[in-house]
C-alpha cells in the first residue's frame, strides 16, 4: 500500500480491518473459554430441614450457545469440587477441568455440576441415617458402644434431613434456573470417604430422584461396619448404576473388605455396578482428583 492509498479513508478502514483481524488470530487462543469460565456466582441455599450452605454451579462449555437440556451431577463437600486451595481441605478435585477435558474429546455428554458445600455438621448430614441401629437393639447387640466409635453425636445425625433438602429444596431450584433433564437417569451424585456414603444412601432412600452415583473411598468401615450391613440388605434397585473404588493406603486400606462384600451381595449387574481398587491411593483430595476423570466417564460415557 502506498502513502497515496493510506491517505484514501476507505483505504485505511479496510487496512486497519486487516490488521485487527490478524491480531484477533493471534491473541484468540489466549481469548478461548476454559473451563473456569463455566463457573457460577457461589450462593447461600437456605433450608427448613438443614443449616444453609454455600452452593455453585458449573456449566459446560456449549451452555450459552445451545438450547438443550443437561444431565446434572450433584457432589458432596463443594469446597474441594472447583480450584484449589479448597477453604476446607486445601487441595481440590477440579472436576470442572477433568470434565471440560472430556467432553472436548467426545467421551462424555456435557453436564451440569452442582457443588453443595459441608458444614459444621458433615459427619451426622452424611450418615446414612436408617442404617443407624436403635441404641440398645437387640437386632444388633454392639449398637451400645456404636456411638462409642463415631466422630458424631446421635442427635447431629441428619442423613434424612440433608437428603430431603438435597430432593425438596437444592434440585427444584437448580431446574428451574437452568435446563436440566430432571429424570432419575440424568440426575446423579457423587462423594468420597462419608460423601460417598450418602450418595449411595441416597439411591436407596430416592430411587425416583437418583438413578446414578459414584462413590470414591465409601467409608464403609464407620462405627462397627453397620452401613455396609445394612446396604448389603438394602440394595438400589437393578435399574440404579453405581461406580465404587477405594485405594490401599493410609484410611483405604481398611475398606476392601466391605466393599467386597457389598460387591458379593449385588451379583452381576453387568455395567451398571463398577467397583476397582487403586493400589496405593491414598485417602485425600489429591487421590481423587487424579481419577476422577473414571467416575465421570462412568456417569456420564458416550
Amino acid at each position: 500500500m502506498t502513502d497515496l492509498d493510506r491517505s484514501h479513508p476507505a483505504a485505511v478502514n479496510a487496512w486497519m480491518n486487516r490488521l485487527l483481524l490478524a491480531l484477533l488470530a493471534l491473541i484468540a487462543p489466549a481469548l478461548a473459554a476454559g473451563p473456569a469460565d463455566g463457573l457460577q456466582p457461589k450462593f447461600t441455599a437456605a433450608s427448613k430441614y438443614v443449616s444453609a450452605r454455600t452452593v455453585q454451579v458449573w456449566l459446560p462449555p456449549d451452555y450459552a450457545t445451545s438450547k438443550r437440556r443437561y444431565p446434572v451431577i450433584y457432589l458432596h463437600d463443594g469446597q474441594n469440587v472447583y480450584d484449589d486451595p479448597s477453604p476446607w481441605s486445601g487441595k481440590s478435585w477440579a472436576v470442572h477441568r477433568a470434565l471440560a477435558k472430556l467432553i472436548a474429546e467426545g467421551k462424555v455428554h456435557p453436564a451440569i455440576l452442582v457443588a453443595v458445600w459441608n458444614t459444621d455438621n458433615r459427619l451426622g448430614e452424611y450418615m446414612p441415617q436408617a442404617a443407624v441401629p436403635p441404641l440398645g437393639a437387640k437386632s444388633d447387640p454392639a449398637s451400645d458402644d456404636l456411638f462409642k466409635k463415631l466422630p458424631v453425636e446421635r442427635a447431629k445425625i441428619a442423613g434424612d434431613a440433608y437428603l430431603k433438602f438435597l430432593v425438596d429444596e437444592l434440585k427444584p431450584r437448580i431446574d428451574r434456573q437452568y435446563r436440566t433433564l430432571r429424570g432419575p437417569r440424568d440426575t446423579m451424585l457423587m462423594g468420597s470417604s462419608m460423601g460417598g456414603l450418602i450418595s449411595a444412601y441416597a439411591l436407596v432412600r430416592y430411587p425416583r430422584v437418583f438413578g446414578a452415583a459414584a462413590c470414591l473411598s465409601t467409608s464403609w468401615p464407620i462405627g462397627d461396619g453397620f452401613a455396609e450391613r445394612w446396604f448389603e440388605a438394602h440394595l438400589p434397585g437393578p435399574s440404579a448404576r453405581l461406580y465404587f473404588d477405594y485405594g490401599t493406603g493410609t484410611n483405604d486400606g481398611t475398606i476392601a473388605p466391605f466393599q467386597t462384600r457389598i460387591d458379593a451381595a449385588a451379583g452381576n449387574r453387568g455395567g451398571r455396578w463398577v467397583s476397582r481398587a487403586f493400589r496405593g491411593a491414598e485417602h485425600s483430595e489429591r487421590a481423587w482428583a487424579a481419577r476422577v476423570d473414571i467416575p465421570l466417564t462412568f456417569l456420564l460415557g458416550r
